[in-house]
């Protein structure tokens, strides 16, 4: 696969908003949010929206943090392993179902998973998280960013 545009040259010809979104994984970042929790997502959506550029980063993110290989291998299954507490399975669902939108709206049975595990500004801040790696995920795949180590 080759690039489209590299990464590089793109968050210099789309500086403001490449800045935007750049600005919002910053903050929530420094929300408080489990920073476990925003790479399980990360990882997640990036997995459901086939980016690979995005996986290997977040893959190598989580890994940084100390997010074991075992639940990484097993995110793509998360429903049937039993190694994600209730509020990373809340957030997981929350993320697939923010992810899949063309499968329908947001199920009532997912918010209310979500709300009872995340208070208001929590799950606002999962929320943005969400968005902004789908964000990241369909640029990286219009463009076909090259992960690092890619031949």
């Amino acid at each position: 696969m080759k690039a489209r545009i590299d990464y590089a040259r793109f968050r210099s010809l789309t500086e403001r908003t490449a800045a935007a979104l750049v600005s919002i994984s910053a903050a929530v970042k420094e929300s408080g949010l489990d920073p476990k929790i925003i790479e399980l997502v990360k990882v997640r959506a990036s997995q459901i929206n086939g980016c690979a550029f995005c996986l290997h980063m977040h893959v190598a993110e989580a890994r940084a943090i100390g997010e074991r290989d075992d639940r990484l291998h097993l995110l793509s299954a998360w429903h049937e392993s039993p190694f994600f507490t209730p509020r990373e399975r809340a957030a997981l669902a929350w993320t697939d179902a923010l992810t899949r939108l063309d499968q329908g709206h947001v199920p009532d049975e997912v918010f209310a998973e979500a709300s009872a595990q995340f208070d208001e500004a929590e799950l606002a801040q999962l929320t943005s998280t969400v968005i902004t790696i789908n964000a990241w995920n369909r640029i990286a795949i219009a463009y076909r960013f090259v992960h690092p180590g890619q031949p």
